[in-house]
């Protein structure tokens, strides 16, 4: 296949730029920072990579790329949770999901020949957050700030089904690898000043990265996808449990608990992601016969321990 890629030098879409060339595919990958991708991705070591300078914001020459592309993976996205929600960053986080995924379903459209596929990210904060509810697929949106952005996200990549391409929607939990929310809960832990954050009682949504790769190489290969899966492990864990399993596996303690107000003063709004959460489950990604690497939380903290 040939595969253009959005966010394609992040935490998810190098690896995924990775696993496609190991498996003989072709990528263009569409990136603000062309020079930057280029370094990531040296031509002498990622011989059937192309990289493409684009604003994602803009209609302009780049979506000319998308034209023989077999497929489209759409990760872009301004981190969540990594600055406070001032209205400046909210404005952000809608217009690099919302805005990127319109002037790339407007790429999709001029193609000739149309890419078949494209598989478009989104996040479990489409349902909201609870402590008691369990959410699958087919469960409602919920009504705060990342619900919204989430089904607006989703609305925009819908429209690629106007012109016959196939569309799979992937809700993303928490993706775990050396990188991401997981990598910055290690240092705490390595200081022997684990444990869990806020109360330890909210659900935590996770998937390994390895996974998360293959549900989207299997959204591209198979036909048969199409719609919105969860891309979550099985088996969520509350905070607590996540916590206690890291510090045995860290051979450090993990009772210190970090108090939601040190979350709040660094992440504001942002906090929400932490602090709150929701219990996922793949039901739609188990019936499509996807298959996990991990499915439990001991196993993939000690595989990307064992990476560390």
């Amino acid at each position: 296949m040939k595969v253009a890629i959005t966010g394609a030098t992040g935490f998810v879409g190098s690896r995924l730029v990775e696993r496609l060339q190991s498996l003989g595919h072709a990528v263009v990958i569409l990136t603000r920072n062309a020079d930057k991708a280029r370094q990531q991705f040296p031509l002498a070591v990622y011989k059937t990579v192309e990289v493409v300078g684009y604003d994602p914001t803009q209609s302009g020459d780049w979506q000319q790329s998308i034209a023989g592309c077999d497929g489209v993976v759409n990760l872009a996205g301004t981190p969540i949770a990594e600055e406070k929600w001032t209205p400046a960053y909210k404005q952000q986080l809608v217009d690099s999901r919302v805005g990127t995924t319109e002037k790339l379903v407007e790429a999709i459209a001029q193609a000739n020949p149309q890419p078949t596929v494209l598989v478009s990210a989104s996040a479990i904060g489409f349902y909201g957050t609870s402590e008691t509810a369990e959410f699958d697929e087919t469960a409602a949106a919920g009504n705060d700030f990342l619900a919204d952005v989430c089904q607006k996200w989703e609305a925009a990549a819908s429209g690629v089904k106007e012109r016959g391409t196939r569309l799979a929607i992937l809700r993303f939990g928490i993706v775990l690898g050396l990188g991401g929310a997981l990598g910055k809960m290690l240092t705490p832990f390595k200081m022997f000043a684990g444990g869990p954050i806020g109360s330890g009682k909210q659900w935590f949504s996770w998937i390994h990265l390895d996974d998360v790769v293959n549900l989207i190489i299997k959204a591209l290969e198979d036909s048969s996808i199409q719609g919105v899966y969860n891309a979550t492990a099985p088996a969520p864990v509350r905070m607590t449990e996540l916590c206690t399993e890291l510090g045995k596996q860290m051979k450090r303690p993990s009772w210190l608990p970090v108090p939601g107000f040190a979350i709040e003063a660094l992440l504001g709004d942002g906090a929400i992601v932490v602090l709150e959460g929701q219990k996922v489950m793949p039901k739609q990604t188990l019936a499509a016969g996807f298959e996990y690497e991990y499915k439990t939380i001991d196993q993939a903290l000690a595989q990307v321990l064992t990476m560390g």
